[in-house]
């Protein structure tokens, strides 16, 4: 008999079909036992009647521990109270492995630590099985998006010369002869030469940060996904990225329903996030929403902002909180963003940049801006960061042989998951989180 799957069990409705997995759980009711099982691609109920198997096969299957390997056949049936709809009626069990000793994670409470800890077998259970089969569904999401819209993806190198936006939070590499390199904190400056190749490419790929932050949104190694689009101004920018998170949720709620149901995710939000009509919020326009937070609701403990500072992630929950959408803070200071950042037309001293805000508290998922292109004032910048030039004569070159306006952007894939899954601590949207205080397994 052929293999079925258990994401594809209902085109075997009325019919005999084999599984091979691994038992998740189990308890017995006289003579009936019930068999939690996952494959991989789900999770089905497995019930164990007496005299409709072997009598040796019955018994072995009242005392198969956690994480046993074996194979089933049976009748597939629609089943309303069971997990996915469907149950399975045994009709022969072969076991294929045991564990070797006690599983270690079992159905009581554990703590996250532990589960950190454990976390290559607890990539089996529910949650982490739901959160990364989301994060699956938006990196293939991802490129159809581009690839429809005519961007191409482009490979951008982990080990970097410079820093994009500074030397403090860079990992450095030794390479031969007392030469220097750093794991890249972006992608972007290489999209950029792109961009004046191809037109509209993107990057995806590992971003490292060196910083000794402990907070659920921070990862010393995360995704990142980087447009960039010759011609493109900031307005079309921030719509670029509207349509994409749009087309993102969307297809999360389309494909996986059964995932978010699992996650107990309320949707609500998503739906409407699904819609687009982001809301667009200058800068200054968003400093007093946030000293007004601060004023009517002083039990929060925000911290009032002056013209000028940066917000952090107090003031972007606090901000992003009022809306039932993403929405953008656009146009910030020039003093408290990089180097790179079109000045604005109207005011100097802020940029053309904006940050997509998530709902329900979560902040930023998103960094864009329209990059600079007039190579003097390019060159005035990296001056000013004290940046070294002779690092950025490359990039330099860019503006130097047929100089067009420019935009781009990067959003974190975990963000972007933790967000969409509602869960608390971004480590729960990558498979093997690498953190301040956490590398292993």
């Amino acid at each position: 008999m052929q293999r079925a799957f258990i994401e594809e069990i209902s085109k075997y409705e009325g019919q005999e079909a084999l599984i091979r997995g691994w038992v998740t759980g189990r308890r017995s009711k006289g003579k009936i036992h019930f068999l939690t099982l996952r494959d991989g691609t789900g999770f089905i109920q497995a019930t164990v009647f007496k005299g409709e198997l072997p009598d040796e096969q019955f018994e072995q299957a009242d005392h198969l521990p956690q994480e046993a390997a074996i194979e089933v056949t049976g009748l597939v049936r629609s089943d309303s109270r069971a997990p996915g709809g469907f149950e399975l009626s045994v009709r022969s069990l072969k076991i294929i492995s045991l564990p070797s000793k006690e599983y270690p994670i079992t159905p009581k409470e554990h703590g996250v630590d532990f589960l950190m800890d454990h976390r290559h077998l607890h990539l089996r259970h529910r949650k982490a099985w739901a959160v990364l089969r989301v994060r699956d569904e938006l990196e293939r999401a991802i490129h159809d998006f581009f690839h429809a819209r005519g961007f191409i993806r482009l490979d951008s190198p982990i080990l970097t010369p410079n820093a994009v936006e500074g030397t403090t939070d860079l990992f450095e590499v030794d390479l031969f002869d007392g030469e220097k390199a750093y794991l890249s904190q972006s992608g972007q400056l290489y999209a950029e030469a792109g961009a004046m190749a191809f037109g509209k490419v993107y990057t995806f790929g590992p971003t490292f940060r060196a910083e000794r932050s402990k907070t659920r949104r921070h990862l010393l190694e995360f995704w990142m996904i980087e447009p960039e689009v010759a011609f493109m101004t900031h307005e079309e920018n921030m719509q670029l990225q509207e349509e994409l998170v749009s087309y993102l949720v969307g297809r999360v709620l389309e494909e996986k329903k059964l995932e978010l149901q699992m996650l107990e995710r309320d949707t609500a939000v998503l739906e409407k996030s699904a819609q687009g009509g982001y809301p667009r919020i200058h800068y200054s326009k968003a400093v007093e929403m946030v000293n007004q937070i601060a004023k009517e609701k002083p039990e929060q403990g925000l911290e009032p902002m002056q013209w000028g500072d940066d917000f952090g992630a107090p003031h972007e929950a606090a901000l992003s909180s009022q809306f039932d959408r993403p929405i953008f803070v656009e146009k910030y200071p020039a003093a408290v963003k990089a180097f790179y950042m079109q000045p604005d037309d109207e005011d100097p001293r802020l940029v053309k940049n904006a940050d997509m805000l998530a709902p329900e508290g979560v902040g930023e998922i998103i960094g864009g801006s329209q990059r600079i292109h007039d190579p003097e004032l390019l060159l005035q910048k990296i001056r000013e960061h004290g940046l070294p030039e002779e690092v950025f004569d490359w990039y330099m070159d860019l503006r130097l042989f047929g100089t067009v306006p420019h935009s781009g952007f990067g959003i974190g894939l975990e963000r972007t998951v933790r967000w969409i899954c509602g869960i608390e601590h971004i480590r729960e949207a990558i498979p093997f989180p690498r953190m301040y205080t956490r590398m292993r397994p």
